[in-house]
């Protein structure tokens, strides 16, 4: 059996136009889990488990609660809520793994196939720093040329430099050699930020695994730090802060998070 999940050598863009100009870029890889293989990837690779401590470890408290055990469970009830039936979906997710335990992910993606491996819908998993988690769900109509778009309030506690009551553009396309996904912010139908997550297939090997944890060490301790180095910057530009309890009625369909 060929083996669907990989890896992704990636490269993620931000750029703030508005009110004033910020831009960073940064490497990093993500893994892309099929989730029919979650527990046949960590009989294989030494260094990943799932629910145990490891150098990489797939966490299921790590993404959606809604009624289930497992992320696939979950994820499962959620597209039920949105009227899918998920019985006989293949479901791709991308997200980074928990390294030596901890994990923080900005956005994780789903990408739900048929049997014939037809895209079906997909669903962008949105987190922030509080340990709460928002899911924006994509459907069929929404699909064109292998590129779910939708633009939609964001109604999400995300910076403290953005209103919560902006719009994220989303273009994502479904995963293959290449990756490309992109997510810009309107606000008053004026387009303000630019973020934007490229990368390129490879193989899950344990050397790749190793190669990419000696590349790129405690991976997601660097994501929070470079998430807070940047909320410096922009403190210190003087842009607009919003605390996390300012509007709350724009904080809406939120779910509680592992650090919640």
């Amino acid at each position: 059996m060929v083996m669907k999940s990989c890896l992704y050598d990636c490269t993620v863009m931000h750029h703030r136009l508005e009110p004033k100009q910020h831009r960073f870029v940064y490497r990093v890889f993500m893994f892309y889990i099929d989730l029919d293989e979650v527990d046949m990837l960590t009989e294989r690779f030494r260094l990943l488990s799932r629910n145990r401590f490891n150098i990489f470890s797939f966490r299921d408290r790590d993404h959606l609660q809604v009624s289930g055990a497992t992320v696939k469970d979950n994820i499962l009830a959620y597209l039920s809520g949105k009227g899918i039936d998920g019985a006989e979906l293949r479901i791709g997710l991308l997200t980074n793994l928990a390294t030596f335990g901890y994990v923080f992910n900005p956005v994780s993606f789903y990408f739900c196939f048929d049997r014939s491996n037809n895209p079906v819908c997909a669903v962008a998993e949105v987190g922030n720093t509080f340990g709460e988690l928002k899911p924006y769900f994509f459907n069929g109509e929404q699909l064109e040329n292998k590129t779910f778009s939708k633009r939609t309030t964001k109604y999400f506690y995300v910076s403290p430099f953005i209103d919560m009551d902006t719009e994220f553009d989303f273009q994502l396309t479904v995963p293959g050699e290449e990756l490309d996904i992109k997510i810009n912010d309107f606000q008053h139908g004026k387009k303000f930020f630019i973020s934007a997550l490229i990368g390129r297939r490879k193989a899950i090997s344990d050397a790749a695994l190793i190669r990419n944890f000696l590349r790129f060490p405690f991976i997601t301790l660097q994501i929070i730090t470079l998430i807070h180095w940047q909320a410096l910057k922009l403190f210190l530009k003087k842009l607009n802060y919003h605390k996390k309890n300012d509007q709350l009625e724009l904080q809406r369909e939120v779910y509680h998070g592992r650090h919640a």
